[in-house]
């Protein structure tokens, strides 16, 4: 289980949002929030979490509706919450996709136990799909650089990040904006080459080690993605 996965908990309520916030931060998650459907859908899809918390009664967007569109477009996991109880929405909710359900009011240690069980099955998942996606890419956080088929590639720390945040979310756009927060830790601005660079040195680094199973794509006007020439 990763400790400082990313958590978005979509919920109208400010009171239990709060404690949600304050609940897991404690424990190490880095957890964001939204109130309505709309608002809290448009952020699952435009950044990279772990986990998401999606109430089914909301403003505007139901959660369920957001689930669906949802499903469309990102595959991470989701935890409903309900006040309703009722079976059909239940059986609604895993229809559209949810990875879980959890009838309110419910303990913090009973939602701390599901999620911990879902960030362990992705988390096996994800080094299953990397090894695919990667073409026989070794990571070593450790050393902060990559190795194929024996050679390291020599990344730097950032190229490593990079990479690994890329071969992680195959085949998901990542946007200029986000990297620069997630990775490079500064503000985005048009007039800063310096992520063009870091792509362009790991595109030739992983040439240089002839790997040929997955590759750097731009996506104009959007940001990069990684996609794989494998299965």
């Amino acid at each position: 289980m990763n400790p400082s996965a990313r958590i978005l908990a979509i919920e109208d309520d400010p009171v239990l949002a709060a404690h949600l916030q304050d609940h897991l931060g404690r424990r190490g998650f880095d957890v964001t929030l939204r109130g309505d459907g709309d608002s809290g859908l448009e952020l699952a899809c435009a950044e990279p979490f772990d986990l998401v918390l999606l109430d089914i009664l909301l403003p505007g967007r139901s959660g369920l509706d957001a689930l669906a569109e949802l499903r469309r477009r990102r595959g991470v996991p989701v935890i409903l919450m309900s006040a309703l109880g009722a079976e059909q929405d239940r059986i609604a909710g895993f229809s559209q996709g949810a990875d879980d359900y959890l009838p309110k009011p419910f303990a913090m240690a009973e939602m701390e136990v599901r999620i911990d069980a879902i960030l362990r099955r992705v988390a096996y998942e994800r080094r299953q799909q990397e090894a695919t996606a990667g073409g026989q890419l070794q990571f070593d956080e450790q050393r902060c650089d990559v190795r194929h088929k024996g050679q390291w590639v020599q990344l730097t720390s950032t190229e490593y990040r990079l990479l690994e945040l890329f071969v992680r979310h195959a085949g998901e756009v990542q946007s200029k904006p986000f990297l620069y927060q997630q990775v490079l830790h500064r503000p985005y601005s048009q007039h800063d080459r310096s992520l063009d660079m870091h792509v362009s040195h790991i595109r030739r680094k992983l040439l240089a080690v002839g790997y040929q199973a997955g590759r750097l794509e731009t996506a104009w006007g959007k940001g990069y993605l990684f996609l794989s020439d494998e299965g």
